[in-house]
Order: C-alpha cells, then sequence, then structure tokens
C-alpha cells in the first residue's frame, strides 16, 4: 500500500468500541457502558472538530530514523523505561564477548554493551542514527548495513542484540538466518519488540518526518509469539525467556487533552487524553513491549 487514511475521530470510536467490548465481556459495568455511548454521541456531534483525516505516504524506513536521530535522545519515550526494565537485567547475566548491536540507532544499547565489557559492533541502516552513536558511544565500532545482511564473518559473534527494530521487517525469518549465521554454537540472541497501538491489526504504521520535513509512515508488521517461534525454531534457536510487560496505564490523570494539529497525521498519544477513561480501558493490561531471549543450539 503507497498510501494510508488515519482519522482522528476513527482512532477514538475505535477505543471506544474496543472498551465497550471489554464491557461486554463483563470487565466494565452498566454505567461504564452508559458513559462509552454517550461519549461516542458526544465525539459524532463534534466531528468537524477533527478534521477530514491525512492521507499519508510511505517513506523509506531510514529516512525516518535520519530525521529521528536528531531528537532521539532527547525526547520522552516510554518504551525506553519498560525495555530497561526487563532488558538490562538479561544483559548483565551475558558473559562479555564479541557483540552485535543490530539496527543500533543512537548507540543506547552499545553504550549499556560496552559498559559491561563487550566488545560492540553496531550496524544500522540510517546514517543519521550512526552519526550520534559514533559520538555516544566512541569505544564501539560503527557501519551502514541491514540487519538481514551484517557484514561479519559466519560464527564470528558471541551475542547478537536487536532493540525496538524488528517490526521494520514483514518476514523475521530473514533476520533469523543471519543471527544463526554470525553467531557462534551457544551464542545468545536478545530481542526487544513493540506490538503495536492498533488491536487486531498486523500493521502498524510509525509515521515521522524526512529531513526535508516531508511527512511520511515507516512500514510496522506486528508479529505474533507463533511468528517468533517458527523463525527461531527453524533456524536452531531455543527459547530462553520470554517477557511481557505491559503499560500500566495509558492516560495518567494530570494529562490533558491538547488541540490537535490537523495538518499533520493525527498523533495516538496525543488523541488518549480525550477520551481517558475509555483509553484505559481499550488498553488495560495489553503487552507494551516482548522480550526475548534466545540461544542457539551447541
Amino acid at each position: 500500500m503507497s498510501s494510508i487514511h488515519q482519522h482522528p475521530l476513527a482512532y477514538l470510536l475505535g477505543l471506544e468500541g474496543v472498551a465497550l467490548l471489554r464491557a461486554f465481556a463483563g470487565e466494565h459495568d452498566r454505567d461504564f457502558t452508559a458513559a462509552r455511548i454517550a461519549e461516542i454521541r458526544d465525539l459524532l456531534d463534534r466531528a468537524d472538530e477533527f478534521g477530514a483525516g491525512t492521507d499519508i505516504p510511505v517513506m523509506p524506513t531510514e529516512h525516518g530514523y535520519d530525521n529521528w536521530a536528531v531528537t532521539y535522545d532527547g525526547e520522552p519515550n516510554g518504551a525506553f523505561p519498560i525495555q530497561d526494565e526487563v532488558l538490562l537485567p538479561v544483559l548483565d547475566e551475558l558473559e562479555p564477548g564479541v557483540t552485535i548491536d543490530a539496527a543500533c540507532g543512537t548507540g543506547r544499547i552499545s553504550r549499556e554493551l560496552a559498559r559491561r565489557g563487550h566488545r560492540v559492533l553496531g550496524f544500522d541502516i540510517s546514517p543519521g542514527m550512526l552519526a550520534r552513536a559514533h559520538d555516544n558511544v566512541p569505544e564501539a565500532e560503527f557501519a551502514e548495513a541491514s540487519f538481514t545482511a551484517l557484514p561479519v564473518d559466519d560464527a564470528s559473534a558471541d551475542h547478537v542484540v536487536c532493540t525496538l527494530a524488528l517490526s521494520h521487517l514483514q518476514d523475521l525469518g530473514l533476520f533469523f538466518a543471519e543471527a544463526a549465521r554470525v553467531l557462534k554454537p551457544g551464542g545468545h540472541l536478545i530481542i526487544s519488540t513493540m506490538p503495536g497501538h492498533f488491536i487486531g491489526s498486523t500493521l502498524y504504521p510509525l509515521f515521522e518526518h524526512d529531513t526535508d520535513g516531508n511527512v511520511g509512515y515507516m512500514r510496522n508488521w506486528r508479529h505474533s509469539t507463533g511468528e517468533y517461534l517458527r523463525a527461531a525454531l527453524q533456524h536452531g534457536f531455543l527459547v530462553r525467556a520470554c517477557e511481557e510487560p505491559a503499560r500500566p496505564v495509558t492516560v495518567e490523570p494530570d494529562d490533558v487533552a491538547e488541540p490537535l494539529d490537523l495538518t499533520q497525521p493525527p498523533d495516538v498519544w496525543a488523541l488518549h487524553p480525550w477520551i481517558p477513561e475509555a483509553a484505559n480501558a481499550a488498553r488495560a493490561g495489553m503487552t507494551a513491549l516482548v522480550l526475548w531471549h534466545f540461544q542457539l543450539a551447541e
């Protein structure tokens, strides 16, 4: 698909619908259900406030990350603390060695690996991200490369780490085949991934601007537990651990609904405070991140 259509009102109504389904299943009472139906009527009465929606063209992933690199380390990112809580203890247990940080971004995880005594080889397809990584972790080695075509010898790495990136790949088998190629027998593979915002969809578009200011969406796919297991087992990996932490709450009590910029694609996090009770109910207990720990068979 070359472009997608996103309408802020459609997202809000979708969350209301999920909240109502959960109420229908018994998670909420009659008053909650009545409040959701009334809120839907109010949203529809105010439909003009949400504009006509936006058609968003597809953008090469590296172009989006080149621009995002400028703010990636400085802007709040709710995924980082959730990831760190489950990832850093796993990194603590790895024996220091030659470790590949695949899709290394600005070097955030490369830095953690270097601190733990690893020789870090970081690869990314975004020159902008790599420039930041060089500055952030000068002791590591970085190069431009895809995580499906790593420029290293067979069986040369002790560990491979890939965080918050595999959703950009439709066929997980391509990555697992490459990880199996570069790892030594018994090597560890650590993966974190986001399951996406769009409940029930296998697509997870992520919108961003390129360095020229053009807006587009980077393709993302939501992969099931079965997809990960099939790809891993097919290429000789064993499962050592899997963690699925949930976000405690979607809308905090002090979050305020801000006026929407209808000239830009809808920001789902800015939309949640418009319907806080429905957003929290729809997303309650949802997995926020999945951490996989695999090991290549000896």
